[in-house]
C-alpha cells in the first residue's frame, strides 16, 4: 500500500482569495482523504464494490449537504466550501465524490428547496449524518439528454399515488433508502416524489460490468404500481425546472471536483518524471515532459480560476445555468486530457493500479457524460450567446 504523497498544486497563489475558514475545510477533507480513502480505493475499484465503511467519515468532514442549514443537519457553509470539499474527494476519487454530490445536491437540495418542513425534517438530518444515503431518478432507458420526454408516470388515486416506470444509471441506487423521482402527473407535468425503500414494487437492480467509477454503486430504480404517500410530493416546486435546479447544483460540484482529479494526475506525473531516470537523466528534463507539465498546471489554474469565480457568483445568487455549463464542461476536459497525458508519462505503469491515473480517466469518461453531456453543455453555451435553439 502506498503512502499518499500528494501535494495541491496552488500556482497563482489561490489561497489569498480564500478565507481560514475555507482552508481549513479544505484541509479537513483533504486529510479525510489520505487517510481514509486513498489506502483502499485502488482494491475497491478492482472489485467494483463501493466502500461502505467511509460514509460516516463523509458526514463528518461536511460532504452530505455542506451548504443545508445547521437546523436541518447541514453544517450551512458557502458555496466555495462545497467546491473545495468535492475538489478534495474527486482527488481521491470521482466515484466517492459522485455519492457525495448525489447526496448533497440531487436529494437533500430539492427536499430544502422544493420540500415543505415535514419533510426537511423527516430526511434532511438523517441523509446529514449518512444515517440514510438517497439517489436521484431522472434519467430513464429511452431519455437522457432529453428527460422532458420521460415515461415514468404517477396517477392519483384519492388517498396515495400510484407510480409507474423505471430509471437508470442512477448512483446509489442499490443502497439508497430513499429516492427523489421525477415522474409526470396525469397532465404530463413533472413532480418530484420521494419514494423510501420498502415500498411495495419498488426495486433497485444494480449495474454491473461497468469500466469506469468501478468504487461506485450504480442502478437502476423499477416502479411497478408503487403506491406513495400523498404526502411524499414534493410541494414547492414542478416542471421540468425543478430537477434541472438540482442538477445545476450538482454540475457546480463537478466543476470543482474535476479539478481534484486533474490536480492529482498532475501532482502523479510531476513526481513520477523527477524518479524516473532514462538515458542517464530524470525524464522531467526532456522538453517534451516540460511541456507536458506546463501545460496541464496552465490548464488547472485557469481551471481553478474559472471554479472560483463561479463559486462566488453563487454566494452571491448571481451564478446562470449556462455559466455553470461552461464551467462543467470546460473542467471535466481539462481533467480528462490532462489524466491521458499523465498515464502517457508513466509510460506502461500508468496502466496499473501502482498508481491512481488509469482509475481516474476511466472515471472521467462517466463524468464528461453526467450531468449533461460534453456535447448538451456546448450547446447551452451556444444558445446563451446567441439566443438560437439548437434543440427545437
Amino acid at each position: 500500500m502506498k503512502p499518499d504523497l500528494f501535494q495541491a498544486p496552488d500556482y497563482y497563489n489561490l489561497d489569498d482569495l480564500l478565507t481560514e475558514e475555507h482552508k481549513l475545510i479544505r484541509d479537513t477533507a483533504r486529510d479525510w482523504v489520505k487517510r481514509d480513502v486513498s489506502p483502499i480505493i485502488e482494491e475497491y475499484a478492482q472489485k467494483a464494490e463501493f466502500p461502505k465503511q467511509i460514509v460516516n467519515g463523509l458526514a463528518e468532514i461536511g460532504a452530505f449537504g455542506p451548504y443545508i442549514p445547521e437546523e436541518y443537519g447541514g453544517a450551512g457553509l458557502d458555496q466555495i466550501s462545497y467546491g473545495l470539499i468535492m475538489q478534495e474527494i474527486e482527488r481521491g476519487d470521482s466515484g466517492v465524490r459522485s455519492t457525495a454530490s448525489v447526496q448533497s445536491s440531487l436529494v437533500m437540495y430539492p427536499i430544502y428547496a422544493y420540500g415543505n418542513e415535514e419533510q426537511r425534517n423527516k430526511y434532511l438530518p438523517k441523509l446529514a449524518s449518512g444515517e440514510w444515503l438517497g439517489c436521484f431518478g431522472l434519467t430513464e432507458p429511452n431519455h437522457g439528454s432529453n428527460p422532458s420526454g420521460m415515461e415514468t408516470k404517477f396517477k392519483d388515486m384519492g388517498d396515495h399515488y400510484l407510480l409507474n416506470g423505471a430509471k437508470m444509471w442512477i448512483s446509489n441506487a442499490p443502497f439508497a433508502q430513499v429516492a427523489v423521482v421525477w415522474a409526470k402527473n396525469e397532465e404530463g407535468r413533472i413532480h418530484g416524489l420521494i419514494v423510501e425503500r420498502g415500498m411495495e414494487g419498488f426495486s433497485t437492480p444494480e449495474t454491473h460490468n461497468k469500466w469506469s467509477l468501478r468504487a461506485s454503486a450504480t442502478g437502476e430504480l423499477i416502479f411497478d404500481n408503487v403506491k406513495v404517500p400523498k404526502e411524499n410530493l414534493l410541494p414547492n416546486k414542478s416542471g421540468l425546472g425543478a430537477p434541472l435546479g438540482c442538477l445545476d447544483s450538482a454540475r457546480y460540484g463537478i466543476s470543482w471536483g474535476a479539478i481534484g482529479a486533474a490536480m492529482d494526475c498532475y501532482d502523479t506525473a510531476l513526481r513520477y518524471c523527477k524518479e524516473r531516470v532514462q538515458f542517464g537523466k530524470p525524464i522531467g528534463k526532456f522538453q517534451l515532459q516540460q511541456k507536458k507539465l506546463s501545460e496541464m498546471i496552465t490548464e488547472i489554474t485557469k481551471a481553478q480560476l474559472l471554479a472560483w469565480r463561479l463559486g462566488t457568483l453563487k454566494n452571491e445568487g448571481k451564478a446562470t445555468s449556462a455559466q455553470i455549463s461552461m464551467a462543467k464542461r470546460n473542467n471535466v476536459e481539462m481533467a480528462i486530457k490532462i489524466a491521458r497525458e499523465a498515464r502517457q508519462m508513466l509510460g506502461g505503469m500508468g496502466i496499473t493500479g501502482e498508481y491512481s491515473i488509469m482509475r481516474h480517466m476511466m472515471n472521467l469518461e462517466s463524468v464528461i457524460t453526467y450531468e449533461g453531456t460534453h456535447d448538451i453543455h456546448l450547446l447551452i453555451t451556444g444558445l446563451d450567446v446567441t439566443g438560437l435553439n439548437a434543440f427545437k
